[in-house]
Formats: C-alpha cells, structure tokens, sequence
C-alpha cells in the first residue's frame, strides 16, 4: 500500500557496474533526512534550493564515513515526482550503496516500491497514465525505433491524440445531454448529420490508432522476420549471414533445422527477430513434423516472410512450397520478401536467375492473394547481397512507419481500451443510422469516452460534460 506523505529512497543504478551509482529520494522529508548523513563542503544541504549540484561527504547516523559524494537538488514541483528530491551520485560500490541505503532508512526514509517513484509524478500531475507506461518502454527499448516510439509517448504525443478525440466526442456529448435535459421541449440540439460527419471523423482515428498496435508492437518488441522455404535451400546460412555468427547448424541433409531458431538484430535502427524455421515439405519423421508445425505458427505470426529458394532448384520446384507459403500468408498485415539464393552459380550475372519469365510468374502467384512481393538475389554462402537484404528489410518497416502518419500504439492495455472504445462509437454510428433514442446514443458516447479516458487515466464524469455545455450555452439567462 502506498502512503504518499511517507519519504522514499531507493537506488537509481545497479552497483558495481560502472564508475559511480546514484541513490534517488524523493518526498516532504527528502532534504532533512539526507541533511543528517552529508556534510556538504559549503552551505547546509536542508536550507539549498532545488537545481545545485554539491560536493560533500556521506556518513552513517553513528559518524561513520561512507563516501564523497555529489548531491542534486530538486525542489517541488521542479522534480520528477513532482515532490523534494534528492539524488546522491558516489563511488559504484556495493558496500557503499548497501551502507547509504542503510543509513537514509534508518534516518526515516523508508524502502521505494516498485515504480513508486513514476507513480508519485503520475498522482503530483507530472505526467499522465500513458507517458508513464512510456518510461518502462524507454527502458526497456533496444534499438532507435524503439526509442523514438517511446519517446513520442513520453513526450505527450499520444496523450495530445487522445485529448483532442475527447474534446470532440465531449463536444458530440454535451449536445446530446442538452436534448435529454430538454426532453419535454421536444428540442433537438445536435444535427444528427453534423454529429454524422464528426463521429466519422472521430471513429476512423480511433480505428487508425487500433489498427497501428501490431507494427507498434513489432518496432517495440522486435520485427518478427520469418525465414521459410524448402529444405536445403539455404535458410539457416542466410541466418547466420545476416548475424554475423554460427547462430544455426547448417549441412548438406535435408530437414537439419528441427526447430524455430530465433536471433535479434538490429538494422538501421530497427530491431528484427530473425526466425530460422523448418524445411515445409511432407514428411513422415515425427520430430521434423513438429519442427514443420512450429514452422507454420512462426508463419502465421511473423510481420515479414522472407522466402528462400535454392536457385539451382528447377522453377516448379520453387514455386511450389512458394504456392504453400501464400495459401497461409496474411496479405493485409504481412510483407512477401522472395529471395533466390546460391546466385554465385551464375558468376558475375547473378541476374541471369530465371529472367523476366521467372519474376512474372512469382508475381502472378503474389497477385493471386492482392499482394506484391520484394524480389532479390543473394548467395548466403558467398556473403554476396546479404547487405541488401538488410537494407530491404529495414526499408520495408520504415516505409510502414511512414504511413502510418503520426503514433503507433505500442501498449496492450492501450489497444484494448481502443478496440472498446471503437466498438462504443461503432454503436453510436448505427444508433444515428436508426435513429435510436437520444438516451442510449449518450450511453454508449460515455462508454467511448471511458474507454478513451482509461488511456491515460483520466475519469470522465458529468462534470466534464456540464462543464462544455455552460462553456457553449447561456441556458435560462
């Protein structure tokens, strides 16, 4: 349970991992509490203002010298929690780090929850519910996409989204509440083909921002990169082209790959899990069978199959397991990257591969499901193209980010709040479709509302909505 007039401490970095570790307190007793354990070499470290950075000396409650230290001030609301913060910079010892922890909480600190610090800055107004989910993902991000989704989060960009959907559907609201207020008078505040073209407006970046969660996801978590294709064909070399690394076991028996095989790498500042899979063909060994299934649940999952045909295969040997692969693609949400490997058996024309003939008749099977496919040549053995098989996969995820115009959303909790508050306003459209009483229309735009508000933790009350029709209205003067 927390108690927010309590005083926290807690370590801001892990001992004994670099040149010096910090130890973060924050709450009403933050001053006098480390006032009592550091010995500044100019000025009384209770009476300093926030923003100073001191220089002085660390010590137990029993006088017993811990360390030099370097003291940063911050005085409320100018902190992260938005309370009196203290932060201790010293020398990263274990000792040290257990000895000053000690001595804070015996001079009444007491130990920080987890997340406890972010939570405080969240309940002080420093940030809202959605920007301190963005603080773990800027932890937790590997690459430089992963940074910049989650820093646009922190930043406010998708809180910013957020509330001017809510000052619209508040808008869409208060009209309708006016009507229920005024339901004796027979009086119709809201043009139902006004609030039409608004709600239309309102549900399709809803719907946009939903639908952005799987490459949200994937930049955050890492881009799920499938790499398929009949037995032999070189997936597993290509695997360990593109890492760098003997990552899989690669020899000349068919159906060595058993199991899924998953490496991260990051390219252009993206990061992609690469997914080595089984061979697809039948068979009828028992541990290749499985290997295969997982293979096709890989499939299914991943956001970019790229496919991997021998090049001295004949054509209807490639296609065939290329026909199989599309019968499970996905083609509105997954990416078809068609790779002809070995192309060192055409020597300096690696273009010579199959012609124009063979490139029309692996589109005309991708147009068959809607879709396009990415074509190159590569050997995986030679290291001949594997640069640009990197450069075409990074290329494709940021094209994607591109288009998608402004936030991706990146949270579970975020994408299900926004699927509730679709289907909400979903009810709304065919309420006004149908003309459905005024009262349920309200019912299910508080519903949206709600969900929308969940978001970033702000509630939504009667207020919120009297507060737009008084903003709007002289009512009875």
């Amino acid at each position: 349970m927390y108690a927010f007039e309590d005083t926290i401490a807690a370590p801001a970095t892990i001992p004994g991992t670099g040149a010096i570790s910090i130890i973060r307190i924050s709450g009403p007793d933050a001053f006098s509490i480390c006032g009592r354990l550091i010995r500044l070499r100019h000025g009384d470290l209770e009476q300093l203002p926030g923003g100073l950075v001191r220089y002085g000396t660390a010590y137990s409650l029993q006088g017993k010298e811990l360390d030099d230290v370097i003291v940063s001030t911050f005085r409320n609301p100018h902190s992260y929690t938005g309370e009196d913060s203290v932060e201790i910079s010293f020398h990263a010892s274990s000792y040290v780090a257990t000895a000053l922890m000690t001595a804070l909480l015996d001079a009444g600190a007491r130990m920080a929850a987890p997340g406890e610090f972010t939570r405080r800055a969240y309940v002080n107004g420093k940030m809202d519910l959605a920007q301190a989910e963005a603080v773990a993902d800027l932890i937790a991000s590997k690459s430089e996409a992963a940074h910049t989704l989650a820093i646009h989060q922190l930043r406010g960009g998708f809180s910013k989204e957020l509330e001017a959907l809510r000052e619209k559907l508040l808008d869409m609201a208060a009209l309708l509440e006016l009507e229920l207020d005024f339901s004796e008078e027979d009086v119709e505040f809201a043009n139902r083909e006004q609030l039409q073209s608004l709600l239309a407006l309102v549900l399709d970046k809803v719907r946009s921002l939903s639908e952005s969660f799987r490459l949200g996801q994937a930049i955050a978590k890492g881009v799920p990169v499938a790499i398929v294709g009949a037995v032999n064909a070189g997936k597993s070399t290509l695997l360990n082209a593109l890492l760098g690394d003997e990552r899989a076991i690669v020899t000349d028996i068919p159906g060595t790959t058993r199991d899924t095989i998953e490496s991260e790498l990051v390219i252009n500042g993206i990061l992609f899990r690469l997914i080595d899979t089984a061979g697809l063909r039948d068979t009828d060994e028992t541990v290749e069978k499985i290997g295969i299934a997982r293979s096709k649940k890989t499939i299914s999952e991943a956001s970019i199959l790229l496919y991997v045909a021998d090049a001295r295969a004949t054509e209807e040997e490639i296609l065939a397991p290329f026909r199989d692969l599309l019968a499970m693609a996905d083609p509105k949400r997954q990416i078809l990257v068609f790779g002809l490997n070995k192309c060192d058996i055409f020597g300096e024309n690696p273009q010579k591969w199959g012609g124009n003939i063979f490139v029309n008749n692996i589109n005309n099977n991708v147009l068959s499901i809607d879709k396009q496919a990415i074509i190159m040549s590569f050997s995986a053995r030679e290291k001949i193209g594997i640069q640009a098989v990197k450069n075409t996969l990074a290329a494709v995820i940021k094209d994607q980010i591109g288009e998608s115009e402004g936030t991706l959303v990146s949270n579970l909790r975020h994408y299900e709040a926004l699927r509730k508050a679709q289907e909400s306003l979903q009810a709304v459209q065919e309420g006004l479709d149908t003309s459905r009483p005024t009262d349920l229309l309200a019912l299910d735009l508080r519903s949206a509302l709600t969900h929308l508000a969940s978001i970033t933790g702000m509630s939504i009350d009667s207020n919120d909505i009297l507060g737009h029709i008084f903003a709007r209205f002289c009512i009875g003067k």
